[in-house]
């Protein structure tokens, strides 16, 4: 495929997802995303005539005195939030075991995300991460800043292929000042030498500032190998490969129980730094995991 075809794949491409995004957020959505992520606070909107039933302490004393009745404050939330995504480009991102890979769904998932965002108002900004900051495109609105988002996602090569979790968590509590809301997507296969998440520290740390959502995107294969014999395994991160005999139910019980292993511990880092998360497969539905997160947050 020539540079004109893939530019027109990709230019398909993006209108699919922006199609099904967009419906997605406006129909499903946008409701739950509005209710779980809550604004400022309460600014001030109008005052009009008491009706009996409103809260006394929003009487406006010096509008009743003037009118000779009584008037009240009206407040509405302030709405506007900065929304950050914070999303993994790193080599392990391509690996998908059917017809959509890591890569697919958390551009997918970043759209639904973006497109909701900007139905509320809020401006929504991105940190391509892997063990390096790739790219930070800063907080705007606007569906060609949306656009421009997905199309990154979908094109963009990343010049490392490893992971850093904790950096890219380091960058955004020192780059956005304000409190934000922040998606982090990532497979969160960034580990020390015991299986354990090198993040511990900078997620408690962005947790404390911002308002921070994980969104773990995983394939199948990565929790469970099907019987097929002698295979060769690569890391796609750091480029290692060795053979693996999955026709071995030691084996195949093995790499099961390290991939448990694996998620109990990410549960145990995000409840200790009091992060709500989600579970996506490449071969599941998105939709009903990513509501039931907003209403456990609504």
């Amino acid at each position: 495929m020539n540079q004109q075809e893939e530019a027109r794949e990709l230019l398909a491409r993006l209108r699919r997802i922006e199609i099904r995004a967009r419906g997605l957020s406006h129909q499903i959505f946008a409701g739950e995303y509005h209710s779980a992520f809550k604004g400022k606070g309460m600014a001030f909107s109008e005052v009009r005539a008491y009706r009996y039933g409103d809260d006394v302490r929003n009487i406006d004393w010096n509008v009743t005195a003037r009118m000779r009745d009584p008037y009240i404050k009206v407040f509405e939330e302030e709405r506007e939030l900065t929304v950050m995504l914070l999303v993994d480009v790193s080599g392990s991102r391509r690996f998908g075991s059917d017809e959509r890979t890591k890569q697919n769904v958390m551009t997918e998932l970043a759209a639904i995300l973006a497109f909701s965002a900007i139905q509320n108002n809020d401006k929504i900004g991105v940190i391509l991460f892997s063990d390096k900051v790739e790219r930070f495109i800063p907080p705007k609105k606007g569906r060609k800043h949306i656009l421009r988002i997905i199309w990154e996602l979908m094109s963009f090569q990343p010049e490392s292929q490893q992971t850093d979790v904790g950096m890219a968590l380091r960058f955004l509590t020192n780059a956005i000042k304000k409190r934000c809301t922040a998606f982090l997507l990532s497979d969160f296969l960034d580990l020390d030498a015991d299986g354990q998440p090198r993040f511990v520290d900078p997620l408690r740390i962005a947790s404390n500032k911002h308002d921070l959502v994980g969104v773990r995107v995983f394939d199948p294969r990565e929790e469970s190998l099907p019987d097929v014999g002698l295979v060769r395994w690569g890391d796609a991160e750091t480029g290692a490969t060795r053979w693996v005999d999955t026709s071995s139910p030691q084996v195949r019980r093995a790499f099961e129980e390290l991939a448990q292993e694996r998620t109990n511990n990410l549960q145990k880092v995000f409840s200790r730094a009091n992060v709500d998360w989600v579970s996506v497969s490449t071969t599941g539905d998105y939709v009903y995991p990513l509501i039931k997160l907003f209403k456990q947050r609504g």
